[in-house]
């Protein structure tokens, strides 16, 4: 009884619970909307708020006392409908060939086994990680994870992020050319202006995010989710690396009132910092790293990308060149529907005679990169002089 109707309800319920090795989603703070009617091939509406513009001067807006305010200049807050088509997701994936599906199979005697161990100590973590469970939960987080980053990085579309856009950003604010390609000078790669700088670059990232009024978070700061080179580019300065030194803020949770905090040191201090605490082991969820208005979240899940790129001027020779990845934005830049019992773990009823519990995870979902002027996606070239 406990294998049919609630082993996959257990399994089930760890899909929702965050892990420190998939930050995205945490990152980017998704605008989500969950209607349990719709089903696959149906939309779930998101709504995308859009701004009036200028304000205007003081004076204005100033009204005198004969003045007649009236209704015929009246104003609808305004919004765009995005529809949001759902789509079936499914997991774990075929290894040779992540497009096609596959399923996760448990002996019935290692689950028998498991599940006597679970009634006699209690211990959860014990029971999922002797059945090799976390296997599936990992599928899916990471596949999760993966989405957001994709999302996110559908806003280099838009073209040069600037002051009015959002879009791609490359060390020296460099601009394709019509054929999506990048030059630097002989001398600029040299002086390794292809790599992400923490006191050019950066500063006008959040200058562009600033002047195209992108909102932050609560916190008042942007976010960025990068690649491990990338924050090792960003490392490279000394001022970035003497505030990194400590992980987290400064004046978070019960922090907020202690001047003698050093910076970031709340990093990895639990959930008294504001952190989230996971069942498996109880590991904490990192807050990231803040510096210049911008908290900083490293992750090993982004694909690879390359661009083809002439370090010689653009007279040179272009070739494929290895970048790495930092996604810039600010709230509501990722919008999120789900349908259905969202995320949930099913059972497969041929099962061997009895000899096998075969599982999938399954998702009833849509996502939408709602805002992508709220977006810099930014890149920094893996290959340098060696001189650094």
């Amino acid at each position: 009884m406990f294998i049919d109707n609630d082993f996959p309800k257990i399994l089930g319920a760890e899909l929702y619970r965050p892990h420190p090795a998939y930050i995205a989603e945490m990152a980017v703070e998704p605008v989500v909307v969950h209607d349990f009617t719709r089903q696959p091939g149906q939309t779930v509406q998101l709504d995308r708020y859009k701004f009036w513009g200028t304000p205007g001067t003081k004076d204005s807006r100033e009204r005198i006392a004969d003045q007649t305010i009236g209704t015929a200049n009246s104003r609808n807050i305004t919004k765009e409908k995005v529809l949001v088509v759902l789509k079936e997701y499914t997991g774990p994936a075929d290894p040779g060939d992540p497009t096609q599906p596959s399923t996760f199979k448990i002996a019935r005697e290692t689950l028998v086994t498991a599940q006597r161990m679970l009634l006699d100590t209690g211990n959860l973590n014990m029971f999922h990680q002797s059945i090799g469970s976390l296997t599936l939960l990992d599928d899916y987080r990471r596949w999760r994870d993966r989405v957001f980053i994709d999302e996110l990085s559908k806003a280099e579309a838009n073209g040069q992020a600037s002051g009015t856009q959002g879009g791609y950003f490359f060390p020296g604010g460099k601009t394709k050319d019509s054929s999506n390609r990048i030059a630097y000078t002989a001398t600029e790669y040299t002086a390794n202006i292809q790599q992400f700088s923490v006191r050019t670059d950066l500063l006008t990232v959040v200058k562009d995010l600033r002047k195209r009024n992108v909102p932050s978070f609560a916190d008042g700061l942007y976010r960025c989710v990068c690649d491990p080179t990338f924050m090792m580019h960003l490392r490279r300065d000394p001022d970035f690396r003497e505030i990194a030194r400590y992980a987290g803020n400064p004046g978070q949770g019960m922090y907020m009132a202690n001047p003698m905090m050093p910076n970031n040191a709340s990093f990895y201090m639990g959930p008294q910092a504001g952190q989230a605490y996971f069942l498996a082991g109880e590991p904490v969820m990192p807050t990231g790293v803040q510096f210049e208005g911008v908290k900083f979240y490293e992750s090993t899940n982004f694909p690879s990308k390359n661009v083809t790129t002439s370090f010689a001027g653009t007279g040179g020779t272009y070739a494929s060149q290895e970048v790495a990845q930092g996604y810039f934005f600010g709230p509501q830049a990722i919008g999120v529907g789900i349908g259905g019992p969202n995320a949930q773990v099913l059972i497969n009823n041929n099962d061997d005679f009895s000899r096998f519990i075969i599982l999938i995870w399954q998702l009833y979902a849509g996502f939408e990169a709602l805002n992508k002027d709220f977006v810099t996606t930014a890149f920094s070239y893996v290959s340098d002089d060696g001189d650094i």
